[in-house]
Order: C-alpha cells, then structure tokens, then sequence
C-alpha cells in the first residue's frame, strides 16, 4: 500500500514539477520582454494587483483545500463544500476592492480599471474551485496541467500583446496588461476544467453543481448539502489560515508598507527571479507529499470487533507506513539541503551578474541585485519550511493544530519586530524584507521541527534531524568556493567579452563545485530515484 502510494505521489510530483517549469520558461520569457516596455514602479503596482488577488483566493479557499486533503470523503461531498470558496469569496472580492479604492490608491493610468478586472478575473477563478477539487479528488494530474499550462499560456499572450501593442500605438495603458493577462487566465482556466471534467462528472455519476448528500451513520450532513465533519475541520483550519496569510505574505504587506513603488517593483522582480526554484520544484513536492503523508500517517485503527490478528496485521502496517513516511521525509529535507547549499554558496555571486544579463541595465542599477543576492540566503530557509509545514497540515489533530496557531502569535510578534528593526531603524529596504522573513520562516520550522520529532517519537518510529545533512565531503569546499568566485580566475583572458567573460569565469568555479558535491552524494542520489520510480510488477518485487 505505502508503496503504491509513494508512486502515485512521485507521477503526481512529476507532473506538477514539469508544468511549473514550463509556465516558469515562458512565464520569463514573456517578462523579459515586458521588462523592456515597463518601468520598476508598474511592475510594483502590478505587484500590488496581485496581492489583491493573492489575498482573496488565499481567504476564499485555502482552509477548504487543507481541509479535504486530511479527510476521506466522496466526490460530490468535496465539490459541494468547495462552493462555501465561491460563496465567500465575491463578498471578500467586492469588500477588498472597496476599501481599497477608498485609500490612498497608486498615480498610475487606469489603475481603477485593472483592479476592476482583477475583481472579475479573481471571482472566475473562483468558479473553478468545484472541478479543480474533484480533480485533486481522483488524482487526474493530466487535466490540472491541461488547464493550468493552457490557462498559463493565455496569461502570457494576454499581457505580453497589449503591452506590445499599446507601445506600438504609442499609448500608455498603465498596469492594465497584467489584468488583461490575468482575466485571460482565469477565463482558460474555467473552460479547460469544464471541458475536461464534464465528461468526467457524466460517467462517474457526480454532478459538478451542488446536489443534496444522503447522511450516513459516519457522516451525518448539515444543510443537505455538506459534510459535518468536513465543515467542522473547515472552520477549525480557517483561523489558522489567517496567521499564515499574514506569515506568509508578510513580506508583501511590508514592502508595500514602508517601501517606494520604486523599491516595490526592484523586490517583485529580486523575489520573483529568488522564488523561481521554489515555484518549480519545492511547491509540486510540497503539494504531492502532503497527501502522501496524510495517506500514509492515518491511522483510523480497527474496529473492536476485529479478530486479534487482523489488528496485528493493522498495527504491522501502520508501523511500516510510518517507517515509509519518515524515510522519505528524510529523503526529501536532505535533497532540499544539497539544492540550498548550492543556493547559499554560489548564489550570492552569481545572482547580479545573470540579472543584468536577463533584466538589463535599467534593472541592475535598482537594487534588485543587492535583494536577490540576499534572497539566495532565504531559499534554504523556504525550501525546509514549505515540506515541514506540509507534513503538520497533513497530520496534525485540531488540538495540535490549534498549539500551532498559539505560536504563531508569537511568530508574528517576532516577525513584525524583525520588520520593524531592519525596515524601521536599519533602512534595509526590500533587503530587510528578506531578513525579516528568514526570521520568520526560521522559527516556524523550528516549531515544524519539534512537532516532527515528537510524532515519530510517539509511534516508536525513529527520525533523526541529523540525517538531512549532506555528508561532510559535500560541505567542505563551501567555505572557500566563494571567494573563488570573486577572484574570477582566468578573467584576464575573458575581460573583453565583458559580463559573460565574468559568468565564464565564475561558472567554471561553480560548475566544479556542483560535480563535487554529485559525485560525493551519487549514493544518495541513487536511492531517491530507486525509492520514486514507478512500482515495479509484483512478481518483481517479491524478489527483493
């Protein structure tokens, strides 16, 4: 069982990681033409926009996600409730819209209208709450990458060719490129979703409209339409989800704050360049193995009229399923390890050189470089907290979930003296921001980290934190290799080909860096891709 859904979880990975990279490619292609029509304070309002839309979905649908990811429950049980995304989401939509028109709002043309069409674009999205929950249900990875790479693409289209055409008319259209964009997105999103999963619905006798739910003795049902128990961990999971918005996007909230659009626009485009192996690779991992683990780690136990040896056989299984989900837990912080040793080490060097080459001169004399130098810092940080805090949404009971919430006041306190330190007194700038969220993110994995021990403690099932860490061979060269680095050895013969005789240069000392550390980590290496390839025939297993 532990195995088949390991590799279920590994396709579902897979899947996920190869439609980020593919929205990512052409997400950057298509900025590296924006960045040559937009100034750094459009890209900061635009920053802005996507907040707002940020927030509302986040509110609308994030503890719903959560929520029917922990509990086993039908088809139709999981598209009813997914509409409460809908029901309050065009409430938020319009309240958020109307405060904040009402504030001080950015001096940018037609600022008014692309919030109007974000409003829109955002309730769309909404709408494909329903589809997109019964895909997550029956695991149909292929119609999610369907509809988010197409969905994708349009967005692209949509915000590269009016931006394009209104420079060629010579009219400045301000931030509305992005709405356009955004509105194109949302708009595939639906149809692809309603193209795909109509048929779906039909055959396998689910309406993806809210229909009446029949109770049963394990779920009663409020209203006719929802599950109680799924209601009930809904509403838990719906303070929690507001700390972590604030955790979360604290850093947008802050920049918007204490920042100039200037400022604004240079960390977007730092954070953006920063997150882009967090959005390719560690969020689909993030996501697959969050269900893995809550598939893994439950334990409803037999009933107590079960023969004694059946509850044998339960208990053998339980015990090698946590065996099973600690190993790969382990597995996967020590692949994030190496990938943030590589970020921390070559990284900071590397980072202003490739932004002046992709972003231009205009952007390389900002501070942008300076924040994405900084950002690289902060991946190590962001990698570890996104699988630990996917592990404790998976498996925690609403009483630990609610010590979680406790302590993250706390985090906030922290983090919001963290702020106040490097924005308020230091005057760090989008640099600060960074600063502030490592602290931030720091002592939530520390929280993450204490609650993973723990569980596995309980259960007689060793972790051992130590064991993420890449051997001592790996670690070695990392004290030295950036000042290798900045000694750019054999520049004098790549001088005049000027930055890229500089990456050259600097990349020869990186690249033999990375095959160091491959080579002394190829056992470990091997075994993450025996333990995620697809299961192999029974007759074959059983012979190991």
């Amino acid at each position: 069982m532990s195995q088949s859904i390991l590799s279920a979880s590994a396709k579902g990975a897979t899947f996920l990681i190869l439609l980020q990279v593919a929205s990512r490619a052409l997400t950057f292609a298509v900025n590296q033409v924006l960045l040559r029509f937009l100034s750094p304070e459009l890209l900061g309002v635009s920053a802005q926009l996507e907040l707002f839309s940020i927030s509302v979905l986040y509110f609308a649908r994030e503890s719903l996600r959560v929520a029917l990811q922990r509990q086993a429950h039908g088809t139709q049980a999981v598209i009813n409730l997914s509409y409460l995304a809908v029901f309050t989401g065009v409430p938020l939509t319009y309240a958020l819209a109307h405060l904040w028109l009402r504030s001080d709002t950015p001096s940018v043309p037609y600022f008014a209208n692309a919030l109007g069409l974000y409003c829109v674009a955002t309730v769309i999205e909404l709408l494909t709450e329903p589809s997109f929950s019964a895909v997550q249900q029956r695991l149909l990875y292929k119609v999610r990458a369907s509809a988010e790479s197409t969905a994708t693409l349009l967005r692209c289209l949509g915000t590269c060719g009016s931006a394009i055409l209104a420079s060629r008319i010579g009219t400045d259209i301000g931030v509305l490129p992005f709405a356009i964009g955004q509105l194109a997105y949302a708009l595939g999103l639906l149809v692809v979703y309603l193209y795909n999963m109509w048929p779906v619905a039909r055959n396998e006798q689910f309406a993806l409209l809210p229909r009446q739910l029949a109770p049963s003795k394990d779920a009663s049902v409020i209203f006719r339409y929802f599950s109680t128990p799924l209601l009930r961990l809904t509403g838990s999971l719906t303070l929690q989800s507001a700390l972590k918005y604030v955790l979360t996007q604290g850093d947008s909230l802050l920049i918007t704050k204490y920042t100039s659009l200037a400022d604004q626009g240079a960390y977007a485009l730092a954070s953006n360049y920063g997150g882009l192996i967090a959005r390719m690779l560690f969020q689909p991992i993030e996501e697959s193995s969050r269900n893995m683990f809550a598939k893994l780690c439950a334990s409803p136990g037999p009933s107590s009229d079960v023969k004694t040896t059946d509850n044998i056989q339960h208990s053998q299984v339980e015990k090698h399923n946590l065996s099973q989900a600690s190993k790969v837990l382990t597995v996967i912080l020590r692949l994030y390890a190496i990938i943030s040793l590589f970020a921390i080490t070559l990284g900071p060097s590397l980072a202003p050189l490739l932004l002046s080459v992709v972003a231009g001169r205009k952007w390389s004399a900002t501070n942008a470089s300076s924040v994405l130098a900084t950002y690289c810092y902060f991946i190590p940080f962001l990698a570890i907290y996104g699988v630990t805090e996917g592990f404790v949404a998976a498996v925690a009971t609403n009483k630990e979930l609610h010590a979680q919430s406790i302590s993250m006041g706390f985090f906030f306190a922290a983090f919001a003296g963290s702020a106040w330190f490097f924005l308020g007194q230091l005057q760090l700038g989008g640099r600060g921001v960074v600063l502030a969220n490592t602290v931030n993110m720091a002592l939530r994995i520390i929280w993450n980290t204490w609650f993973i021990k723990n569980f596995f403690n309980s259960r007689g099932t060793p972790f051992k934190a130590s064991d993420v860490l890449p051997s001592i061979t790996s670690l070695a060269p990392a004290i030295i290799v950036p000042a290798l680095m900045q000694m750019r050895p054999g520049f004098e013969y790549l001088a005049r080909f000027g930055v890229f005789g500089e990456l050259v240069s600097m990349g020869a000392v990186a690249g033999l860096f990375v095959l160091h550390v491959l080579f002394f980590e190829r056992q470990f290496l091997l075994e993450c891709y025996r333990m995620l390839r697809p299961a192999r025939p029974a007759h074959l297993s059983n012979t190991q």
